[in-house]
């Protein structure tokens, strides 16, 4: 098939390595002029660094590097993904600085016509595909709220920027800033301005729990929650196996109990209550939408007073003081200087190429992705989804979820009939809702039950792990290259070989 992949992060990327291997003919379009997604020099904001070890955050067949940290920069994951592209010769399947201004759906529905346009260029001619595969990203399109007053605060010399569009520290230094959110993010890029600025102001309305990249200073985290058991101290939608039954049943009070004892030593070293900083509810609460490691400096910048924390609080408004400098306003009526306000304030997740009925027919009534195994839609054909299915291990997620594309072009996926698939889906994503209390990234997260997803897609190819290999992955890290075997094993059963 000629296939057209809409993307050149880890997933676009994992797709056109995959899809070419079972011989088709593959174009990845990309509006930034290098290959990451949210890793491109384009959108990586400062301070950006991966919450996955080395080890866990790599394809199956190329580990990073030895001499990359244990927690690689954004521009080192950048450097990665250019060796990917080397490694596999998908060079001369780029079409960088070229963005998917439309794809729609032959009058037959049986194709696709993508159209396009290279930067400084006119809008190509609609060009056939047999089949696209959407991997524009779920992180790379910011969310910045609408402030009232916005236009106050920009006459009086502020600014506004998503945490992604700050990628210079330069840009905020000796300014008063003020970050809004309280993940990833947020944290990341106020430890860097804490440095810079003359003033840095954090507003929390939810704090997230955070976990020490190193409990009590030695224990890495990934043995904590990169494997199968740190994943299954939290319950699923359906129990797996004997050990996620006995710690959901008999062994509940060993399950709270080292949930608890985790959550006690990260309050204690990363002082929470001595700084005020502890959130609400339980420490179980951290893998309710995400996980999120505790940003290096930051807690200790709290401390000495460079970053201040405003804790459940919002801003109601933007505007200027009596001496005309910007302000932001918060609900209890403190006013804080703002030159720069920068929002870690999560991502829309959309496909702007498609019209309004396609969309339509991808989302439930709530607006929610409809997606068998994160990949499939229902009601949309020759269409596939890769990385919408936001993952503790991205980069193998989005490896096997491209294997699982190939497959189900290739004829080799035990699918379901549609009806059957309709009712998983709309189970899935009103669990996921719950559990999350709507922070599901419209039904795209699937954080923490990472290894959960990536087993029901193997199972659905009959490409299952040995039994021992995940019994290993219980206690020990979950190595990405257990799994490099799985493609090809896939294509000697199918009988199909790379392109020249």
């Amino acid at each position: 098939m000629k296939i057209a992949v809409v993307g050149a992060g880890f997933a676009g990327l994992a797709s056109a390595k995959a899809l070419r291997e079972f011989g088709h003919d593959v174009t990845v379009f990309d509006k930034t002029p290098d290959v990451g997604g949210v890793w491109s020099a384009s959108r990586r904001y400062s301070g950006l660094t991966t919450q996955n070890n080395k080890g866990s955050y790599a394809f199956s067949d190329l580990p990073m590097p030895k001499d990359y940290p244990e927690w690689p920069s954004g521009e080192q994951v950048q450097a990665y993904l250019e060796r990917y592209v080397e490694l596999h010769d998908l060079g001369e399947t780029l079409r960088l600085s070229t963005e998917v201004v439309r794809a729609e759906l032959t009058p037959a529905e049986d194709g696709w016509l993508v159209t396009s346009r290279r930067a400084g260029e006119p809008v190509s001619d609609p060009e056939p595909f047999d089949h696209v595969v959407v991997a524009n990203g779920i992180f790379s399109d910011p969310v910045i709220p609408r402030f009232e007053g916005l236009a106050q605060l920009l006459r009086a010399g502020g600014s506004v920027v998503a945490s992604s569009q700050l990628t210079a520290l330069e840009e905020a230094r000796d300014k008063h800033v003020v970050v809004v959110g309280y993940g990833k993010s947020a944290c990341d890029v106020a430890a860097e301005l804490g440095r810079v600025a003359a003033s840095t102001h954090v507003v929390a309305r939810h704090l997230l729990w955070k976990l020490p990249k190193r409990l009590g200073n030695a224990l890495n985290y990934k043995y904590l929650l990169l494997t199968r058991m740190g994943e299954g101290l939290f319950r699923y939608q359906t129990l797996k196996g004997g050990l996620e039954r006995f710690l959901h049943g008999p062994g509940d009070g060993v399950r709270q109990s080292m949930l608890s004892s985790v959550g006690s030593v990260s309050t204690k070293q990363l002082r929470l209550a001595e700084l005020g900083l502890v959130p609400r509810g339980e420490f179980a609460d951290i893998a309710r939408s995400t996980v999120s490691l505790a940003t290096d400096g930051f807690f200790e910048q709290v401390a000495d007073g460079a970053i201040t924390v405003h804790r459940d609080a919002e801003i109601t408004r933007l505007g200027a003081d009596e001496d005309g400098a910007p302000v932001a306003v918060l609900d209890d009526g403190t006013a804080l200087r703002a030159d720069l306000v920068v929002c870690g304030t999560g991502f829309h997740q959309r496909v702007p190429f498609l019209d309004d009925d396609l969309q339509a027919r991808l989302l439930d009534s709530r607006g929610n992705f409809q997606l068998y195994r994160q990949v499939l839609p229902h009601d949309v054909p020759h269409l596939t989804f890769a990385g919408y299915n936001s993952s503790l291990f991205s980069p193998l997620s989005a490896e096997i979820a491209a294997v699982w594309t190939a497959g189900l072009l290739a004829g080799a996926v035990r699918l379901p009939p549609v009806e059957v698939r309709r009712e998983h889906v709309a189970d899935r994503v009103d669990w996921m809702e719950k559990r999350t209390e709507g922070k599901h990234a419209r039904g795209t997260n699937v954080i923490p039950f990472s290894l959960h997803q990536i087993d029901e897609m193997l199972e659905d190819l009959d490409l299952q792990l040995p039994a021992a290999t995940r019994a290993a992955q219980w206690l020990l890290p979950v190595d990405p290259k257990a799994y490099r075997r799985v493609a090809e094993r896939l294509r000697r059963r199918v009988g199909a070989g790379a392109s020249a």
